[in-house]
């Protein structure tokens, strides 16, 4: 029964799980408001905030656990992908740890971390997904169609050529003059908007790829041309402009899914990231899996946006399979899946 200790910081949260054979015991999670003046995240200031916030929120983590550090069978943290002063902390600290405790180190991939999420067991006795299955992965820095063979194989089958789809969000919420982050306030919007309003284009590129930079330039010029006659037009309209949006995203997101599982014949379909979140994408999963017959398996909220328990899930996997990191493991910003 392996008690893995996870560590994420890849962006701007810094994070520590505790899991004992897959089971959670304790997931704290510690934001970062410092961004939000300046629209987006700041590296530098995210690094900071991650070297004062990561032994507090581990030394949390392992009270609520009610575990001694020496009890842990592992240390598992987020390698990459991600902001390389941000890994740089967390990466730091696991090695520290792990060479003072004389446990195994575990270096994650946090998008594999991501979509391992969902064999985290807690108290709501979801089902997980049997392998294989088709994991649609969408973030604010990645929007991947992986086929999931096994615990620790992923076949990246599709992905974004430009924007991913949470950048889209949080791009088109920029323009649209919403405070950061903009995504989870075009999702509270829209769902009080008309979806079908206004016609934003879709992405069209081969196989089972995405794009959504078009969409928006696309939202760009739209605003800027009905602002230009009406300086009050998004602020009268917001709600339709934002489910447009978001009908737009998801559309292309769905038909994606569905040709994937046209050509795989996989019809165990899930859905990981922190646009897993967003409740049109989690409507339509699940309206698209009745009408197609699919089994659809979709992330409790604390396992949707970048959390610890994820990276103690794949790094009790790594365990059992032998796969440990050594002390001179670099970071990987840029990490393929």
């Amino acid at each position: 029964m392996p008690l893995i200790l996870g560590i994420e910081s890849s962006c701007d949260e810094t994070a520590a799980a505790v899991l004992r054979n897959g089971f959670l015991l304790a997931n704290v999670v510690a934001g970062q408001e410092v961004h939000k003046q300046w629209g987006g995240v700041i590296p530098e200031l995210a690094s900071r905030a991650h070297q004062q916030q990561v032994v507090p929120v581990v030394h949390e983590a392992l009270r609520q656990a009610g575990v001694q550090p020496h009890e842990l069978d592992g240390i598992a943290y987020t390698q990459g992908p991600g902001l390389l002063g941000a890994l740089l902390v967390g990466g730091s600290f696991a090695k520290a740890f792990s060479l003072a405790l004389n446990k195994p180190l575990l270096a994650v991939n946090h998008m594999q971390g991501h979509i391992l999420a969902h064999f985290v067991r807690d108290n709501d006795q979801r089902p997980v997904p049997e392998f294989p299955f088709l994991c649609l992965t969408v973030s604010g820095g990645h929007t991947q169609l992986v086929r999931v063979d096994d615990a620790r194989t992923f076949v990246l089958i599709g992905e974004t050529i430009d924007d991913a789809a949470g950048e889209a969000f949080d791009k088109c919420a920029k323009i649209l003059g919403l405070p950061y982050p903009g995504g989870p306030l075009i999702d509270k919007y829209a769902a009080t908007g008309n979806p079908n309003a206004f016609a934003f284009p879709e992405g069209q590129v081969p196989g089972l790829n995405f794009s959504f930079s078009g969409l928006k330039t696309a939202v760009l010029y739209f605003v800027r041309d009905h602002t230009a006659a009406n300086p009050d037009f998004v602020q009268n309209h917001l709600h339709d402009i934002c489910a447009s949006i978001q009908h737009t995203i998801v559309s292309t997101l769905i038909k994606r899914l569905k040709r994937a599982v046209k050509e795989t014949g996989i019809t165990r379909v899930a859905l990981a990231g922190g646009v897993s979140a967003n409740s049109g994408l989690r409507q339509a999963l699940t309206q698209t899996g009745q009408t197609e017959g699919w089994q659809t398996f979709i992330p409790p909220f604390a396992y949707c946006t970048d959390n610890a328990a994820m990276i103690a899930m794949a790094g009790h996997f790594q365990l059992l399979a032998g796969e440990t990191a050594a002390q001179d493991t670099p970071p990987l910003p840029r990490f393929s899946l």
